[in-house]
């Protein structure tokens, strides 16, 4: 069926890139057993975070719980809104240029591809800021500090992210279908609030990385020196180790997935040239890739699991650390000069 531009509403004509209408692209049975998977394993990683926070004691980790399942959470409701989405349209074969005039539907589906897009990076940068104060600057935060205020900078990224999602709707920007008719999302053209949305999204979005990156680096360096420093015996850090871990492969997942999607809606942004539909749909699955892996960072990268997996290796940070005296003597010798000046006390740590 052939529409003009007069009876076509705003968010199905003028699309930067080609829109083509195919429920035969990608089928429903790629995108079934992809919202399968991913729903599946945040659900194990939310059983298993809870059984986690009833037994942990320490207040850092504690800490840290509430911030991974603000993250599942988030990728499971992400996958659940917009896998729901596309599986009715492989399904139903629906064509939302005559279901949805007022655009209603494909503003939601807008939405949420942006909020459940920047919802983990943005938990990332916040987690990556919680660790460098319990580790770098354990003074800097109360040790009465309860787990309300956790929750709130939750519900703070949260609030931010919906804040730029929602901005389309007040005419900075728009949401478009895009190929093959599953989804909407931001348009990337050369008009103006298209082009300025789009350059946000991508700027919010890589500044979360590169801030994790950051600041993540710095608490591994400063963990190191602790480790390896003069009174590394005093009291084992095991749970700040594994938590920093778990942090580090949640960045290099956010990286891989996400860096190729935000690099691309910049460069087209900047160049002002319509994207290709395929690259945008292809880097629109990788993104949502970091849904589906987020949760095994916790449900396998515990010392639990490592040491039902081998268990005749001591996983504690002490014996990794003897495995490697060369390693350890380097780090040593890389600290040395300024680890008395930088250690961070050991109750401290525990408590923080």
């Amino acid at each position: 069926m052939n529409y003009s531009n007069s009876s076509v509403p705003l968010c199905y004509s003028n699309t930067s890139s080609p829109y083509i209408h195919d429920p035969n692209i990608g089928g429903v049975h790629f995108s079934a057993i992809f919202s399968a998977l991913g729903l599946t394993s945040n659900l194990i990683a939310v059983i298993v975070l809870i059984k986690s926070c009833q037994r942990t004691q320490s207040r850092s980790r504690s800490f840290f719980l509430i911030f991974l399942g603000g993250l599942v959470v988030t990728d499971f409701m992400g996958l659940l809104v917009t896998g729901s989405v596309v599986i009715s349209f492989y399904v139903n074969h629906i064509d939302w240029r005559q279901s949805d005039l007022g655009c209603h539907f494909c503003n939601f589906m807008g939405i949420s591809m942006v909020f459940y897009g920047l919802c983990p990076l943005l938990l990332g940068a916040t987690m990556a800021v919680e660790r460098f104060i319990g580790i770098n600057l354990p003074f800097a935060r109360s040790t009465k500090t309860a787990k309300g205020r956790t929750v709130s900078m939750v519900l703070m990224v949260w609030f931010f992210a919906g804040c730029i999602s929602l901005l389309p709707l007040t005419g900075f920007g728009s949401y478009h279908i895009q190929t093959p008719g599953s989804w909407c999302f931001l348009n990337i053209s050369s008009k103006t609030n298209d082009w300025a949305f789009s350059l946000l999204f991508s700027v919010v979005g890589l500044t979360s990385i590169a801030l994790s990156f950051l600041l993540n680096t710095v608490s591994v360096v400063t963990l190191l020196k602790v480790c390896c420093g003069p009174d590394r015996t005093q009291r084992r850090r095991d749970h700040e180790v594994e938590m920093m871990l778990q942090l580090i492969l949640i960045l290099v997942i956010a990286t891989v997935c996400w860096c190729p999607l935000l690099i691309f809606i910049a460069q087209s942004a900047l160049s002002r040239k319509p994207p290709e539909a395929r690259y945008l749909l292809l880097w629109i699955r990788f993104a949502t890739c970091n849904q589906i892996l987020d949760p095994w960072v916790y449900i396998l990268f515990r010392r639990s699991v490592l040491q039902r997996l081998r268990p005749r290796v001591d996983w504690s940070r002490n014996s990794m650390m003897n495995l490697y005296p060369s390693f350890q003597g380097t780090i040593r010798r890389f600290t040395q000069p300024s680890v008395q000046s930088n250690l961070v006390p050991d109750g401290m740590v525990e408590s923080n």
